[in-house]
């Protein structure tokens, strides 16, 4: 099953951005289709890496921890997404089979280059630059 919590999270943080304001777990849950509690458990997580910051209370919520501009999408991707980003696995059936080798060091090799263009594709662009491609300064 695929993992939308990167794109949902970035619709989310860009809307906190264009907003400017704090929003609640209840506000981001219906902006998402969602349950506050799904909202909090994730918010967590970006919270624990220094991307969004709460505070309690009658008028507490989410808001970003640090300007727009500071924040990328490799950062958003590194604090939802564990693991490598592609779920391509290795045959180990025959680790002296030649062939075997062959196939696994090809699929190595091109994983770890995709894997590298999109670290750096991800790190070029930040909530600030997404915003500005949604309303453009």
């Amino acid at each position: 099953m695929a993992d939308s919590r990167l794109s949902r999270m970035l619709h989310v943080l860009v809307h906190m951005h264009l907003l400017g304001d704090t929003e609640t777990s209840e506000t981001i849950a219906l902006m998402l289709n969602t349950n506050p509690v799904v909202v909090r458990r994730t918010m967590a997580e970006l919270k624990a890496h220094g991307i969004v910051s709460s505070t309690g209370g009658r008028n507490g919520g989410w808001t970003l921890a640090r300007p727009a501009d500071a924040i990328s999408v490799r950062d958003v991707y590194r604090a939802l997404v564990e693991g490598l980003p592609f779920s391509i696995a290795l045959s180990s059936d025959h680790p002296n089979c030649p062939v075997e080798r062959s196939v696994n060091a090809l699929l190595v090799g091109s994983m770890t280059k995709a894997e590298l263009t999109l670290s750096e594709d991800f790190a070029a662009v930040s909530i600030a630059d997404l915003a500005r491609m949604v309303r453009p300064s």
